[in-house]
């Protein structure tokens, strides 16, 4: 049975005027930001890890590391973006939350960025950047998540296109695709994590490590 849409919508939270500024820029200048029933379904998911520190991997415009600031009262994150423009952006809309004490945003491309700029480890990753690039940034940043700890990672219905056959993606996303079906295959039957698809918003994959 598959839920329509504007069901699903229906139960939408309200959002405060910030985020609703932001939704409307993202939409308006085509920034990609989680689909709301998928950052409420990762928020839910947060909610009952209750993780101290979460590492972000794609900041775009600080939408979804304020959303989940929101949601934890307690929590610290570590946001990672290399656009320098959507970093601006992100600091500006931080700095006007009321989570602002507990984001810091790092410019910078994530498959680069010193270890020593991060220093510390974390109950929960999340990644939302370069779909093309997921196994990568996964091997490069799980080994800072805790034993028992989660990796979330969005986009992996690709709005679509992770369903159908390569020969039918358009040829500029093939690569990306190809990419995000082998890492999806890698780690879904990687021995140190337990793996599982959730079909809400975009596609979220949950890896909880061993």
């Amino acid at each position: 049975m598959e839920l329509s849409d504007a069901y699903i919508q229906s139960f939408i939270q309200p959002r405060n005027e910030l985020l609703l500024e932001m939704e409307a820029f993202a939409e308006e200048n085509h920034v990609p930001i989680m689909q709301l029933a998928g950052i409420d379904a990762l928020n839910q998911l947060l909610r009952i890890q209750n993780p101290s520190k979460i590492l972000e991997i794609g900041s775009a415009i600080g939408y979804s590391a304020i959303r989940m600031a929101e949601a934890l009262p307690n929590v610290q994150i570590v946001t990672i973006e290399r656009d320098t423009e959507r970093v601006g952006r992100a600091k500006a809309y931080i700095k006007r939350s009321t989570v602002t004490d507990r984001i810091t945003v790092i410019e910078g491309d994530a498959l680069e960025v010193n270890d020593e700029a991060i220093h510390t480890t974390f109950d929960a990753v999340f990644i939302d950047a370069a779909k093309g690039q997921y196994q990568r940034f996964f091997e490069k940043y799980a080994p800072l998540v805790k034993s028992g700890g989660v990796l979330y990672i969005d986009n992996m219905y690709m709005h679509g296109l992770s369903d159908l056959d390569l020969k039918d993606v358009p040829r500029r996303k093939r690569t990306m695709i190809r990419n995000l079906k082998n890492f999806t295959e890698w780690i879904m039957q990687h021995p140190d994590y337990t793996s599982a698809f959730l079909p809400v918003g975009d596609g979220l994959l949950l890896c909880l490590k061993r």
